[in-house]
């Protein structure tokens, strides 16, 4: 059985993942240009702080995206802190495995804005926090970076 939202397979041409990159486990969203929206898809736990590329592999033939987005943590300042290394191999084996371009977005606070967001708003807590939090980052990932394209778009118009 699909788990595709009937929406998102009408607009299939024009859809993308975001991943929130982590060490131990990878958030994942979904989203599309044509509706702006991105929402959180799963967390995908990594073995021995390696991603699990046949989850990530899966996912890519689910949801055929034309495009992959990964979010790139840096220091306040925007130099690298030192998991920026491994983000941006993470977008190399990506673009490498799958064929796809890989847009980087600047995350420096989505994990700890997808943290007070679930924590505040909806008062999970810790285990559930754990479970959702890269998730939901995932999607503040994407839909920061599909915002960004529609600001360029009207910018072009």
């Amino acid at each position: 059985m699909v788990k595709k939202d009937p929406l998102a397979a009408k607009l299939s041409s024009d859809s993308y993942l975001g991943f929130d990159f982590g060490n131990k486990k990878i958030g994942v969203a979904v989203g599309q240009t044509t509706t702006a929206t991105a929402s959180p898809l799963q967390t995908i736990a990594s073995i021995n702080q390696v991603p699990d590329w046949n989850k990530i592999a899966k996912l890519i033939e689910e949801w055929q995206p034309v495009g992959l987005v990964v979010g790139i943590s840096k220091q306040q300042d925007g130099s690298d802190n030192p998991v920026t290394p491994r983000m941006r191999k993470f977008c190399r084996q990506l673009e490498g495995r799958f064929n796809l371009t890989v847009y980087q977005q600047d995350e420096r606070l989505s994990t700890f804005e997808a943290k007070q967001m679930l924590y505040d708003e909806l008062n999970l807590g810790a285990g559930k926090l754990w479970d959702v939090q890269d998730q939901l980052a995932a999607q503040l990932i994407l839909q920061s970076w599909l915002n960004d394209q529609e600001i360029e778009n009207k910018k072009s118009i």
